[in-house]
């Protein structure tokens, strides 16, 4: 039975950069005596051992130069080995056999694409997401994964998919937390789900949300026709209960004040009539009853 290897996250040490205009200022020196003992040496007509020497000090010191910008971060690696992240902006200056890798430590806007998800119920959605992210950790950003960026692209994919098959689009009866109806509690799930799946990289999100959220076109038809039915159904249901109340009201205040005594065949009339007026969509005709009520 083999052992599992559990490897050890990265973690970000400060680097070793040194102030690059101080020795900018001492390479400019070993020009100015470079050219100095080059000069001698011809006046005196021997070898420029001591030119060269300067010259070739100065070569190996140049390229150990390299400048950054507020909120930008230089890993510096010897042959492989991890050394440290310069975080220090403006001209700096390490040994020229350390390799420097550059990245960005701004806050970083990236939209989704449109993705198709299956609901909680099945039904299929469209969804897109907008977030905001920034590197918090250059070592786990650049030894931890293989492109940060292409990581940051799919795990968003990924939290779009789980947090879409989480719940439902919506919910006519209001009783179900739904991705159409409750943007900021499925926000922060979001968030919360992005930030566990990027700190293997050393990524962090300060923001996110759902740019684009809807049913895809093939039921998007079906669904619509079914929240217009809904709509009438709750309007119905409204009118309804109004129309019993003012029926109960009219038959209470006709019996209190005792204007007509109704049997219960013509209260069943009287019910019938009245909630046909209260509820039906077209105006009433008036009919004039010339006879007696008996």
């Amino acid at each position: 039975m083999s052992d599992t290897i559990v490897r050890e996250p990265s973690r970000e040490l400060p680097g070793s950069g040194l102030n690059g205009l101080f020795m900018l200022g001492i390479v400019l020196l070993l020009v100015v005596l470079t050219a100095l003992s080059l000069i001698e040496a011809i006046m005196n007509k021997h070898p420029p051992f001591v030119a060269g020497g300067l010259m070739l000090l100065t070569a190996l010191l140049s390229p150990g130069f390299y400048s950054l910008q507020p909120n930008e971060a230089a890993a510096l690696t010897l042959f492989g080995d991890y050394h440290g992240t310069d975080r220090t902006s403006g001209l700096r200056w390490t040994w020229p056999w350390m390799s420097k890798s550059k990245l960005s430590m701004r806050a970083n806007n990236l939209i989704s694409q449109t993705i198709k998800v299956n609901d909680q119920r099945g039904n299929p959605i469209e969804m897109a997401a907008q977030v905001v992210w920034r590197v918090t950790d250059s070592a786990q950003a650049l030894f931890d994964v293989d492109d940060y960026r292409g990581f940051v692209a799919a795990q968003i994919e990924v939290s779009v998919r789980t947090i879409g098959a989480r719940y439902p689009y919506d919910d006519f009866e209001h009783k179900e937390v739904t991705l159409r109806g409750h943007h900021d509690q499925v926000s922060g799930e979001l968030r919360a789900e992005l930030i566990a799946r990027l700190t293997v990289a050393g990524i962090t999100v300060d923001e996110c949300g759902f740019t684009h959220l809807a049913y895809a076109p093939e039921i998007a038809g079906a669904m619509l026709r079914r929240q217009q039915a809904a709509a009438v159904v709750a309007a119905r249901e409204t009118l309804v209960a109004g129309a019993v109340g003012m029926v109960e009201m009219a038959l209470a205040m006709l019996s209190e004040k005792k204007v007509v005594e109704l049997d219960d065949e013509r209260k069943a009339a009287m019910v019938s009539n009245l909630m046909v007026v209260l509820c039906g969509e077209r105006d009433t005709q008036p009919v004039l009853n010339t006879g007696t009520l008996y």
